[in-house]
């Protein structure tokens, strides 16, 4: 009894003959998706498609995996986004109506939809599921697979009471095979298909078909119910021989010849190389037919495409067709990516060896006189020897072979600065860039697109910076890449240097100081300018300093003519009033410490001794204007504004280094302090041209006119009772160590063109020519890459108002922004920047079709206006939609374009083999061949639908339809064939 009630004493091994298998768990999951999705019960109530709908309407797609064992599916809810019927509607709909799918078999309203589903091309469904096998998974080819599949797709419809139909995809993909079932209240609907590569001769035709779908639905009745037919055939046409090249010939004879779509300096090439328009299809279609309307059989067919009823017409464009536009953005792009720089691209400058040989020369005879030195070993190596043997033949090879053409090279020089054709001896021409610069400005102000720069941070129209980015461009696209650009470059910046050196300025620049808003070269080109400018202010002032001084002197020795000794006298009196102890030619000629204002700055008090320190004793010099009426504290005399210096212009990165040494300087007693005298500079100068302006003047008089807040002045009463205002420093001027207070103590009493210069021109234009003269070519290009996306852009723009093409105006508006975010930022994205370059590209294709489009469907002179409007409009709609109806087919306008084109086609294909042959030959076939105007249809369709009763004659009249698909190497049929499942 122990024993028994021990419960480990026994063991029961269970077989549970309940589990599901796993074809049972597939069933079991295709059924929760369904459910999931809501796709259970009757999918009635919606409305019916109207025509066109499945292709201007959004589909829907939902996909999940799902598991038959191991191997995986994917099963995807095709459908086209619709609205209900209303509620009342709906009540109306029988219990025992078709499922939707069957009522889309008989729908005519959306036969061949061109950018859809191609089940829904095949069958006319708005709505179904498919179970295709998994990425990387094989193909469901045996045919017991297939059957596994199709009874469980049958199963789940049945269990779950789905009438959306369900397809499975079986063989090879690129087979598009697919098989499928529609369940329904008493009925059913099977989806067949069969495909082949060749077509059988006895269904190449009409007749044939009609053969197979009547044998299919198997009706008995006589006579038959109506088969509506419905043919479609299209026609390709390829050959575009008959039209103008697409760019204009090249022409040699020009300084630019020798280039397809070359252009002159400061225009950017734009357009297609190649025809950007592949095919053009046609496709003729017969609606609504009936057996006995049309013959088309093995030995004749009465279907003319010219008679055809509709006509529809898609383009195919060409894979990335090469555009010009395109190709000139990307060649300089990959500028950017180069290493290399402008010495390592050129070579040393055979001036440097040049020396080098004169040296040689000049030593020659110290050499034979003198001992022989001892010859270093290093000057014996071979190596040594073949080094300098390279050497010799690469400068002599340079000097023979330039990389940019001299004519090409000069006609770049003339057009990045036009003034240098005008004689540059004048003065007129020297201020001449200045002038045209403002009248420039004045006519791009009124363009929109002008300030298009500042959203792109590029640089003017037609300024330096903008003629030399598209210069560049085009130097490296059509005359020599890489090296053509280095010396473009190099004998830039020579230019350059050549006028800073003689004080002319810079064409194409506007005045005043770097402008942050453009591109860092352009500032830089702007800082040259300003050092130039003051440059020749300076040696102005110096010239009328030194006339003023020759008349003086002229004067004194006529009017003391025998009297050396006051003649000398006279002389020092005048070099004491240009300075005390120091003449004027000790100091102006020290063109790094001194400022020289200009004589119509206000200044004309000639220059007195500087007396006292606190200039209670000295005369006033440099005063501009009294100020606001006012006078000093401690006197009577008016406050004068004085004349100062201008601060010094600086470029953006010149202001990053100044922050940053700035920010070093730490938060410490000690660097605040230096930093705060960093920063006095301009204010310490100010005080002492204040100084100077106002003898006997406190800071408190500089407060109240260099910073007004900082002067506090309120109503008291004094002593006799009487209210006045009396006004001290602001708290912040109180403070212990206060900056302003110490540089006011150390300022000296100096006028401004006696300072020290605040902006050293010399120095500046030194450091702006050698940061250019060390740009690499990858630099450069990186420098004038807004300039070159803004020159595109302005293309684009120009080109589309042209063609008006509504889609592209949009996306270069989008591409504008784009841009603008990109070309912003310090460091640039140059993945962003490429895809950028891309969507311009694309853009440029666009335009290409469309040019290519409007010359094909030109229209003749003479013509109607009514059809050239159809015509503009069938052209604008050939780019925007993918098929477009041809108003009037074969009869309307554009139906006679294309007919014409076609017969162009046709004569051109067959009648050029018969000019090859022999005379007599020629004449026998140009009797007896006749040329047809549309070549062989590439592809035809036909579609065959009937409602008849399946499959015994007492059973409900259900839709049958046969889709047919036939062309060269594919034959492909495509049925639904309904059956009643209750009467049979």
């Amino acid at each position: 009894m122990a024993a028994d009630s021990d419960p480990e004493s026994e063991v029961f091994e269970i077989t549970d003959f309940t589990t599901a298998s796993e074809w049972e768990r597939f069933v079991s999951r295709v059924e929760e998706v369904l459910n999931d999705w809501k796709l259970i019960g009757s999918s009635a109530g919606k409305l019916s498609p109207e025509k066109g709908e499945y292709t201007s309407g959004t589909w829907g797609e939902k996909c999940q995996d799902i598991n038959f064992a191991d191997f995986k599916f994917y099963i995807t809810h095709h459908f086209l986004k619709q609205e209900c019927e209303k509620d009342d509607e709906k009540d109306k709909v029988e219990e025992d109506a078709f499922p939707l799918a069957m009522q889309d078999l008989l729908c005519m309203n959306n036969d061949f939809p061109p950018r859809a589903h191609c089940l829904v091309r095949w069958y006319g469904i708005r709505e179904f599921v498919v179970i295709s096998p998994g990425t990387n998974c094989e193909a469901i080819i045996s045919e017991s697979k297939c059957n596994l599949l199709l009874s469980s797709i049958s199963i789940s419809l049945a269990n779950s009471g789905c009438q959306v139909p369900m397809f499975v995809q079986i063989q090879q993909k690129w087979r598009r095979m697919y098989a499928g079932e529609c369940q329904g209240p008493g009925v059913r609907t099977d989806f067949e298909m069969v495909h082949l590569r060749k077509v059988p001769s006895q269904y190449n035709h009409l007749s044939g078909l009609l053969d197979i779908f009547r044998s299919k639905i198997g009706c008995t009745l006589s006579p038959l119910p109506p088969v509506n037919i419905t043919i479609r055939f299209t026609y390709i046409l390829q050959d575009w021989q008959q039209h103008s090249w697409p760019q204009q010939p090249p022409d040699f004879d020009t300084l630019l010849g020798g280039e397809v779509g070359g252009v002159e300096f400061g225009k950017i090439p734009f357009g297609a190389c190649e025809e950007p328009i592949s095919e053009l299809h046609l496709a003729t279609t017969w609606p609504h037919l009936t057996e006995g309307i049309v013959v088309d059989n093995d030995v004749y067919s009465d279907l003319d495409p010219l008679q055809a009823p509709h006509w529809s017409v898609r383009v195919r464009t060409a894979e990335n067709p090469q555009c010009l536009l395109g190709d000139f953005l990307s060649e300089f792009f990959k500028l950017c990516c180069r290493k290399e720089s402008t010495e390592e691209v050129l070579g040393r400058g055979s001036a440097e060896d040049e020396g080098k040989e004169n040296s040689d020369i000049s030593s020659a005879l110290n050499k034979l006189t003198e001992p022989v030195a001892p010859v270093p070993i290093s000057k014996l190596s071979v190596s040594n020897m073949v080094h300098s043997a390279r050497k010799h033949i690469r400068r002599h090879r340079r000097i023979d072979e330039s990389p940019l053409n001299t004519d090409i090279l000069n006609s770049v020089l003339l057009y990045v600065f036009p003034d240098a054709a005008v004689e540059k001896s004048s003065e007129n021409s020297k201020n001449k860039p200045a002038q045209s610069n403002a009248c420039g400005k004045a006519e791009q102000d009124k363009n929109s697109d002008y300030n298009l720069f500042l959203q792109l941070k590029s640089a003017p129209i037609d300024s330096l910076t903008y003629r030399l980015a598209l210069c560049v461009c085009l130097v490296n696209y059509n005359h020599g890449g890489l090296r053509a650009v280095a010396h473009l470059w190099q004998e830039f910046v020579l230019e350059l240097r050549y006028r800073w050196e003689n004080n002319y300025l810079i064409y194409g620049l506007a005045g005043g100081p770097p402008d942050l808003r453009c591109c860092l070269l352009h500032q830089k080109l702007q800082m040259l300018n300003c050092c130039i400018e003051r440059k020749r202010a300076r040696d102005e002032a110096r010239k009328v300093l030194e006339e003023s001084k020759e008349r003086e002197r002229k004067v004194s020795g006529s009017g003391q003519n025998g009297r050396p000794a006051s003649e000398s006298a006279t002389a020092s009196a005048s070099k004491k009033e240009v300075s005390p102890g120091k003449s004027w030619d000790s100091w102006s000629d020290s063109e790094d410490e001194f400022f020289e204002c200009l004589s119509d700055q206000g200044e004309i008090e000639a220059p007195h001794t500087e007396g006292e320190k606190d200039g209670s004793k000295s005369k006033a010099e440099g005063r501009l204007h009294p100020y606001n009426n006012m006078t000093l504290l401690n006197s009577t005399e008016p406050l004068y504004i004085p004349v100062t210096q201008e601060p010094a212009p600086m470029t953006e990165d010149l202001l990053e280094e100044q922050s940053e040494v700035l920010a070093k300087l730490g938060t410490s007693a000690e660097g605040t302090h230096l930093r705060a005298r960093m920063q006095s500079a301009c204010l310490l100068s100010d005080m002492e041209s204040f100084k100077a302006a106002n003898p006997g003047c406190v800071l408190e008089d500089f407060v109240r006119w260099y910073s007004p807040r900082d002067y506090v002045e309120e109503e008291v009463v004094d002593e006799k009772g009487n209210t006045v205002v009396k006004g001290e420093l602001s708290a912040r001027m109180k403070i212990p160590g206060n900056m302003w207070v110490e540089a006011w103590e150390t300022a000296r009493v100096t006028p401004a063109r006696r300072q020290r210069r605040l902006f050293d021109d010399t120095k500046e234009a030194e450091k702006v020519l050698h940061y250019l003269a060390v740009q690499k070519p990858a630099d450069l290009t990186r420098h004038l890459l807004p300039c070159i996306l803004h020159a595109a852009i302005l293309k684009l723009k120009e080109e589309e108002a042209v063609e008006d093409i509504p889609s592209v105006r949009k996306t270069i508006q989008q591409a504008t922004s784009q841009a603008s975010k990109l070309l912003h930022t310090p460091n640039y994205d140059y993945k962003k920047l490429e895809d950028f370059i891309n969507q311009l590209m694309a853009m440029e294709t666009v335009i290409t079709r469309a040019r290519s489009l409007k010359a094909k469907f030109a229209m003749c002179e003479g013509e109607k206006v009514e059809d050239t409007d159809e015509l503009e409009t069938f052209v604008s709609s050939l780019l925007e939609e993918p098929e477009v109806v041809v108003v009037g087919a074969g009869q309307g306008p554009a139906g006679s374009i294309i007919h014409r084109l076609f017969v162009n086609a046709q004569r051109a294909a067959l009648l050029a083999p018969l000019e090859e042959d022999s005379g007599r030959d020629r004449k026998q076939t140009a009797g007896s061949n006749k040329v047809p105007d549309f070549p062989p249809p590439a592809g035809r369709e036909i579609l065959v639908r009937t409602c008849v009763p399946r499959p015994a004659p007492y059973s409900k009249a259900l839709p049958q339809r046969l889709f047919c698909v036939l062309m060269r190497e594919e034959f492909r049929l495509a049925g639904a064939f309904s059956s009643d499942t209750s009467f049979f």
